[in-house]
Order: C-alpha cells, then sequence, then structure tokens
C-alpha cells in the first residue's frame, strides 16, 4: 500500500513543477506547485484522527488513495498555473489522509521493541517507491512526454487500494486512556529536525531539476539515489532505535543532512558536476532517511498509544508543511540569489533550527529525549 501510494506520489513530484517552469512560469511558481500540494496536505491532516476514530484506518488509506491518483487525468486537460494548482491541491488532500493513517497503523500493528524497525520497514517500501517513481517520471517525460507520467500518477495509487482490502479491521485506540497533553519540549526537537529536513528535501526536489535541466536525466538519478540512501538510513536508524535507545541517533542523522546539502551547493556552483552530485546525494539522502525515521519514533514514543493518530499526525504536519515551506521559500530565494544558495540556505536551516529547538526544550525545563 505504501510503496503503491507514494509511487503515484513520486513520479509526479518534480514533473509538475518542471511543466510549470517550461512553460514560463517562474522558480517560485514552480516552487509554489508543490506548496500548495502540502498546505492542502497539511490541513487534511489536522482532521485525519478524527477521520481514523470514525471510519478506521482501511476506509480513510482507500479515500486517499482515489484522491491522490485519479485526479491527475486532469493535467492532460491544462498545464496553466491555476488549473494545476487546484489539482494539486485535491491530490494534496489524498496524500494527507494516506501518510498520517499509514502511519499511524505500523505503531498500531507492532509491539513497542520493534517500533523502530518497523518504521524502518515502511520507509524501505517508501522510499523505494520513491527510487524508482522519481527518475522514471523525468526520464518518460524526456524521452516522450509529460502525457504519460500524468496517467502513470493517476493509475499507480489505484494499485495500493488493492492493498488496503488485505489490511486488518483496526479503529484508532480510545483516546481516553491518555495522560494529560504532551509537553511541548519533549516534541520541540523532533518536530523542528523533520520540518526543516523536509524543507530542503522540498527544495532538492523541486528546484534542482529546474537548475540542471539541461541534465534532466542525471537529476532523476541523483533524487533515485537520495532515496536509496534514504532506505539506508531510515533503515539503519530504526535499528540503532531499537538497540541503544531512542534520539540518539538525531544530531548525527542531521549533521549527514547538513553535509549532502552542502555538497549540493558546491555542485550548483560547478554547473551540476556529477561525482559531487551522487556524493551529496548519498550523504543527504542517507541523513534525511535517518532523519524521518529517529524523529517519528521519538514522538510515537512520547505520544503512548493512545495518542498514535495525533502523533502522526504532528509528525507528518512537520514533514509536509517543511516540504511545501521549503519548496516556496527555496525558490524564491533561487530566482533572487541563484541555486547555490538555495542549498547554503537549506544546510543553515538544518543545523540552527533544531539545535535552537534543543535549547527552548531545556529552557522550558522538559526532556528533549523521551524513553
Amino acid at each position: 500500500m505504501g510503496a503503491a501510494a507514494f509511487g503515484g506520489w513520486a513520479v509526479l513530484l518534480p514533473v509538475v513543477p518542471l511543466i510549470v517552469s517550461l512553460s514560463g512560469g517562474s522558480d517560485t511558481l514552480a516552487g509554489g506547485v508543490t506548496a500548495v500540494f502540502m498546505a492542502a496536505t497539511v490541513l487534511t491532516q489536522f482532521g485525519v484522527p478524527r477521520l481514523l476514530r470514525k471510519w478506521g484506518y482501511r476506509w480513510v488509506l482507500a479515500a486517499g488513495c482515489l484522491l491522490l491518483g485519479p485526479p491527475s487525468l486532469l493535467f492532460l486537460l491544462s498545464t496553466e498555473p491555476i488549473p494545476v494548482l487546484a489539482v494539486s491541491a485535491v491530490r494534496g488532500a489524498g496524500f494527507g489522509m494516506l501518510t498520517v493513517a499509514g502511519s499511524a497503523l505500523v505503531a498500531e500493528l507492532v509491539p513497542r521493541e520493534m517500533l523502530g524497525r518497523a518504521t524502518g520497514a515502511q520507509g524501505i517500501a517508501v522510499a523505494a517507491a520513491q527510487m524508482v517513481g522519481l527518475p522514471a517520471g523525468l526520464a518518460i517525460m524526456q524521452h516522450w512526454s509529460a502525457t504519460p507520467v500524468f496517467v502513470l500518477g493517476a493509475l499507480i495509487p489505484l494499485l495500493a487500494v488493492g492493498a488496503v482490502t488485505r489490511l486488518p479491521h483496526l479503529h484508532p485506540r480510545p483516546a481516553g486512556t491518555a495522560r494529560g497533553r504532551l509537553p511541548l519540549s519533549v516534541l520541540l526537537v523532533p518536530w523542528l529536525s523533520i520540518a526543516t529536513a523536509a524543507a530542503a528535501f522540498g527544495g532538492v526536489s523541486s528546484l534542482l531539476p529546474i537548475a540542471i535541466a539541461e541534465r534532466a536525466s542525471l537529476a532523476g538519478g541523483v533524487l533515485a539515489v537520495v532515496s536509496g540512501a534514504a532506505v539506508c538510513g531510515r533503515y539503519a536508524a530504526g535499528s540503532f532505535s531499537d538497540r541503544v535507545g531512542v534520539g540518539r541517533a538525531l544530531m548525527p542523522a542531521l549533521a549527514f543532512t547538513c553535509g549532502g546539502l552542502a555538497l549540493f551547493a558546491v555542485a550548483a556552483a560547478r554547473n551540476g558536476d556529477g561525482i559531487v552530485l551522487v556524493c551529496a546525494a548519498v550523504m543527504f539522502g542517507f541523513g534525511f532517511g535517518a532523519v524521518q525515521n529517529e524523529s517519528l519514533v521519538m514522538i510515537f514514543t512520547a505520544a503512548g498509544p493512545a495518542r498514535f493518530g495525533a502523533a502522526s499526525a504532528g509528525w507528518n504536519i512537520g514533514f509536509d508543511a517543511g516540504t511545501g515551506f521549503g519548496s516556496l521559500t527555496l525558490g524564491a530565494v533561487a530566482s533572487v540569489a541563484g541555486y547555490s544558495w538555495v542549498f547554503v540556505v537549506a544546510a543553515m536551516a538544518v543545523a540552527v533550527v533544531p539545535a535552537t529547538g534543543m535549547l527552548v526544550g531545556r529552557a522550558l525545563g522538559g526532556r528533549t529525549r523521551p524513553g
């Protein structure tokens, strides 16, 4: 289910902004396509815990697949900015349902001592789909046209509906077993970590193909390497978390993410140096995958079983709001200062924002490493 749903998302993620750019839109507008998609995703995610309590996981996941996939066919009718933004908003709502319900379902199905590896295994399915989908969409568009990409974006998520029918009938556990609210100091560091790392990913996925548009196939390969490295990073962080303790892998993961972004800046300054791009993709992808898994496990651990739906919504809101915000703001940075500065600014944010959150958390007197 996760692989098909995220495969349909990935195949269109770099293609739609590139289409807008090739049609004469600015870098800011191209980044705005992903921003609108993610804004709709985030707004939907706020309501998903309530939908899960009312309808259960299977119905919410199936509805998400139907909203994410078939509306992509409307891109065949027009690639003008307003229709593209409207369709992106509808697809974003479906994606919001899928992300929250999918993450929370994993936490519902496995015992606590396997949570790190289970979220890592889910990450493998998701990242593997992205590893195929991100370059495939760009390659198909380069060799043929965007039409078959739009059709694939509509059909692939429908495959997930078949997988959804094989899931168990589950509703979230009653919220009444939770005791009080989660302290901000516990949630601040993992939430800021995933938000800033996702903002960097939003800039990389949306703007790298434009930065080296004359080498679109190379851009697709680089994004595939990012996804492949993220597979390794997610599962490595999950295994480490189960063995050593929750939260201990977060700072090294952020360091890897910053290092990869710095290398992307060097590559952009060198007009897309292939070797540097691949090294950047490996380092950034591994760090980004590890940040994803570690921050998610930290939030689930702090929330407890009665709050898995809300915890998943909070984490996914950070991820998707960060992705959309990063695409939009880093697109503006590209328009003003050039592509090298996109990655410099992203690296600075990943280095500074979570560290600031840690200081604030300590000032509030709470634990920044739950569990």
